[in-house]
């Protein structure tokens, strides 16, 4: 499965030190396999940092990994998806979070931001939250954890 991961720099080797802290599955490194939201992305990243937009694009041996390590999975937002996000995205509570090595599921862009802060300061709850987010189209994004799960990617040239 091809992914790709838009910045200012190409990414020819995953440092973990260069990841922020409290994003939807922790910190780590981010990937999606849709190359519009890549460049999005990019574009994103070049506004505040300046450079030029670069698209790493990496081949995910996705059956090994989940053989092989702990893997989770949302396959659509869900009252366990918002909770997840909202706990990584926690600065309150220890992290990591969570022990998974990747995590896959939606991204709680830009787009939805509204609906997560609505629902954090007690006017909607988790299930509306939920309903409000049904109807977007979320892009999938796949956070790698550690080496162990960077492992299982190969940066395609």
């Amino acid at each position: 499965m091809k992914l790709y991961h838009g910045s200012n720099v190409m990414i020819d080797h995953i440092d973990f030190e260069k990841c922020h802290p409290f994003k939807d599955f922790g910190c780590g490194f981010y990937l999606t396999d849709t190359l519009q939201h890549a460049r999005n992305m990019a574009i994103r990243r070049l506004m505040r940092a300046g450079g030029a937009e670069c698209i790493s694009a990496f081949e995910f041996d996705y059956e090994k990994a989940t053989q092989n390590l702990k893997v989770k999975v949302f396959d659509k937002p869900s009252e366990e998806w918002a909770e997840f996000v909202m706990m990584n995205r926690n600065e309150n509570i220890a992290h990591p979070a969570h022990d998974y090595d990747i995590v896959i599921g939606p991204i709680a862009d830009d787009s939805v931001v509204v609906s997560f802060r609505l629902f954090q300061d007690g006017f909607i709850s988790i299930s509306e939250l939920v309903k409000r987010l049904e109807y977007k189209e979320l892009s999938t994004q796949y956070f790698f954890h550690n080496s162990a799960a960077v492992s299982y990617l190969k940066r395609i040239v």
